[in-house]
């Protein structure tokens, strides 16, 4: 794959350019003819695999070191395609960006010479071009973060995902246990990518994302709601209904309640799968204070701070 032409020439880049500039200008063109962009076109697919190497040269220092010092022709009879390549990692660079699995190895080496097993590239680390969700973390392991609603988190639920494994789309259901946090992290045994040699695979795991609900937030196992009530509410003592996770829950209301305050419901919490016990929903009282009154509120409210209160 050793090209004809200047490294500096394919980035668009000066001698002197720094590595940010280098590497700016590779994210640039390899998200320009990246082959998911320009399916079929085999002029990117050439000019994606110059850009390739023209960057594994470049932002080694070693290399372009020894490039800059031989030329192109010198360097290609000191390195190999296997030594230009060795230790050079697209998946860090692109793993934020959002592409559809591709198969990076065989664009840039040939897929007949791939299947052949001619060249063990066993140190190389190209990763995936892979989804917003899924990223490579090393190895034949494949992570994936999955966002739920967050009365999955709190109930349960079964999930149907899609990834990337080897290159190829898959589907899997997944099951949500009862409880999940944010953070946490599901192990599906077997189902990361192949290593080509040998035949083993690596699992997938799956970081979970909990959304956000408009009533509820939660900290570790419990659950907390507001709930406003009437200033008369308040001084008087009364019965309302607060929404909870297992449905709405009446409760009583002491008198004098001060605004801001929190009573808590004992069990009607998330599910602790560990301790076998529910978490606490917590209340938390909001007085409101009307900011207008009618003419006949008003005549009240000054009869009872007459009456000193």
């Amino acid at each position: 794959m050793a090209t004809k032409k200047d490294y500096y020439e394919i980035l668009g880049v000066s001698r002197d350019a720094t590595e940010e500039e280098i590497k700016k200008a590779y994210r640039r063109l390899a998200l320009k003819y990246h082959p998911d962009r320009n399916p079929g076109d085999k002029q990117a697919e050439e000019r994606f695999k110059e850009i390739n190497e023209a960057y594994a040269v470049l932002s080694d220092k070693e290399k372009r070191k020894h490039y800059d010092t031989y030329g192109m022709t010198d360097f290609h009879k000191r390195y190999t395609e296997e030594d230009i390549f060795r230790g050079f990692n697209i998946g860090d660079l692109f793993r934020d960006l959002g592409f559809g699995g591709t198969d990076i190895f065989s664009i840039i080496f040939g897929r007949e010479r791939q299947a052949q097993g001619k060249r063990r590239f066993y140190d190389f680390n190209f990763g995936d071009f892979i989804t917003r969700e899924q990223r490579p973390e090393g190895g034949l392991d494949i992570h994936y973060e999955l966002e739920i609603p967050f009365m999955d988190a709190v109930k349960g639920a079964e999930k149907r995902i899609s990834f990337v494994r080897d290159g190829k789309t898959e589907e899997v259901n997944v099951k949500i246990p009862v409880g999940v946090s944010t953070g946490t992290k599901l192990r599906l045994q077997g189902k990361g990518n192949r290593n080509p040699y040998t035949g083993e695979a690596g699992d997938l795991y799956l970081t979970i994302k909990v959304g956000e609900h408009p009533v509820f937030k939660r900290e570790g196992y419990d659950i907390f709601v507001k709930k406003n009530i009437k200033l008369t509410d308040a001084i008087l003592g009364s019965v309302v209904e607060v929404p909870g996770i297992f449905g709405p829950k009446k409760v009583k209301i002491p008198p004098g309640v001060q605004s801001h305050s929190k009573m808590r419901l004992k069990g009607l919490g998330i599910s602790d799968p560990k301790r076998n016990i529910n978490g606490d929903q917590y209340v938390e009282i909001i007085v409101d204070i009307p900011k207008k009154l009618t003419e006949k509120q008003r005549k009240l409210v000054e009869e009872l701070r007459k009456e000193g209160l």
